[in-house]
């Protein structure tokens, strides 16, 4: 089977859910393309680069008017369904078009998936046009239906558990096209692997406890103030490191490692390929409420707390996850993340939050989709 997958780089999470479900169909011996399709606009643009970009930019920097422009389109995505007409977000990925299917015309696949809205309203405009495709599998990589969603004309939607399929059946999406597999994840966060043989893979001190700070592929919200505070409980629990992921966020990276050159107790760390182990590593992680992120803890079942989200989305997830046992959320507050960790340091604490993890977050929505893909490829869907 040829599989195409497209993503685009809006937050690493997307991108990290079709890493998963590449490495799922290539363990079942299919051929996969990833694509972002902003790349297939020719000349010295960088569209692909401008739209990750802006988007990196406006969450970094400005996190509410990122909240505003999500609010504004929720509004417009309820007036829209009233008086059925397209979103301008539609409109604007309409003039990918082209582009898009002189790709398609020149490269055969069974399936396409997408883990991004964008590249799902491109195809909506492809089906629209009367240009046949094949299966098309949207998935969702929040938990809750982002604004939009409706609009577009997939086969199936791949949403993250099952208790939020209202959420779709009220913007219109079809029952039978909705799918409760999950956010998938790659496999090496389902490993069984003990703290201390991960941390020693990773060249830590097993001996010592850690706590895995996160601001996500981007290295966005208040990791800086986080770090302030969480140094208090660092010099009260002296068998304790703070590993801090920055991400892409060089210059969190570099002002932290000078800021904290002297203070053994707080570990920096850039992008890396071993975020699992590193979960595993951990006896808890402190992030913002990415949909991806949560879910990759959740499968690893590393207790989990979430700091203040990104306006949007990210709330729905932290009220979706603290709501279900499975994350504890403290939004900017220093007192609530002090108690927080506290709770999550007594062993008892952890490994009830781990149990609910393990028991609400399938580790086979990768899979899931294949079988899926394989199915509808071979005419077997019952």
């Amino acid at each position: 089977m040829e599989a195409l997958i497209l993503s685009c780089s809006t937050g690493g999470g997307h991108n990290s859910a079709a890493a998963a479900i590449k490495e799922a169909f290539e363990s079942r011996g299919h051929s996969v393309t990833l694509l972002d399709p902003y790349s297939l606009v020719k000349g010295e643009h960088h569209v692909d680069r401008k739209v990750g970009g802006a988007y990196i930019s406006v969450v970094r920097h400005t996190p509410l008017l990122f909240g505003a422009i999500y609010s504004l389109g929720e509004l417009y995505s309820t007036a829209e369904r009233k008086m059925n007409v397209r979103s301008p977000v539609y409109h604007i990925n309409r003039l990918m078009k082209r582009p898009m299917a002189e790709y398609l015309a020149a490269h055969h696949f069974d399936v396409i998936i997408t883990t991004h809205l964008f590249p799902s309203e491109i195809l909506t405009a492809l089906k629209q046009s009367g240009v046949p495709l094949p299966t098309t599998i949207f998935v969702a990589t929040d938990y809750t239906c982002i604004p939009f969603t409706e609009e577009t004309d997939c086969d199936f939607f791949v949403i993250p558990a099952a208790d939020l399929d209202y959420a779709y059946k009220s913007r219109g999406i079809p029952p039978e096209k909705i799918l409760p597999y999950g956010i998938p994840v790659r496999h090496d966060f389902a490993v069984t692997e003990d703290k201390k043989t991960a941390a020693e893979s990773l060249g830590l001190d097993p001996s010592r406890r850690y706590i895995l700070l996160s601001g996500g592929s981007i290295g966005a919200g208040n990791i800086k103030s986080t770090v302030r505070t969480l140094r208090l409980y660092l010099r009260m629990h002296t068998d304790t490191t703070l590993i801090v992921l920055c991400g892409s966020n060089e210059a969190l990276f570099s002002d932290l490692s000078e800021k904290y050159k002297n203070d053994a107790s707080i570990l920096p760390m850039k992008s890396t390929d071993r975020i699992a182990e590193l979960m595993r590593a951990s006896d808890m992680i402190i992030s913002k409420p990415g949909g991806l992120s949560s879910t990759e803890a959740a499968v690893s079942g590393t207790p989990l707390i979430h700091i203040a989200p990104i306006p949007g989305c990210e709330t729905k997830n932290t009220r979706y996850f603290e709501k279900n046992g499975m994350s504890v959320s403290v939004g900017n507050s220093r007192i609530r993340l002090l108690l927080s960790v506290s709770r999550l340091s007594d062993s008892g604490e952890a490994e009830r939050m781990s149990e609910i993890q393990r028991r609400s977050i399938s580790p086979n929505a990768a899979l899931d989709i294949c079988l899926l893909s394989e199915s509808a490829s071979s005419g077997n869907m019952s």
